[in-house]
């Protein structure tokens, strides 16, 4: 199952890096904070993969929720007058890295000889 996400993640890069689609400014942070929360759920997805607890429904419904919630999050920021994007920015950013270590601790981890694992 890890390949959902990964598979996900190349396609959404092709498709970007294929069409020549320019974003006007004023959605600029909107769109950041949305592929911020959907790299967030991506890389969780695989994490959730390697630790053999993967639920497709949950991926799914994460990957939506979380990007609509960090749009609506910058847009209500905008509306305000106050970054509030940098608080989803700042959550999303420590999710991610932390799903990344996970991951590279697992892969480590598993990569070993069994005789190495009790050093």
């Amino acid at each position: 199952m890890i390949w959902i996400p990964v598979i996900g993640l190349m396609l959404g890069v092709f498709i970007g890096l294929s069409f020549n689609l320019s974003v006007p400014l004023q959605y600029s942070s909107y769109l950041s904070i949305a592929i911020l929360a959907a790299l967030d759920t991506v890389f969780g997805g695989i994490r959730a993969s390697l630790e053999r607890h993967f639920d497709s429904s949950v991926f799914i419904s994460g990957f939506f929720f979380n990007t609509l919630l960090a749009a609506l999050l910058a847009f209500i920021g905008v509306q305000l007058g106050v970054d509030l994007y940098l608080a989803a920015v700042f959550a999303f950013g420590v999710r991610l890295f932390n799903n990344i270590a996970a991951i590279r601790r697992l892969m480590v981890t598993r990569s070993r000889k069994p005789s190495e694992k009790t050093l």
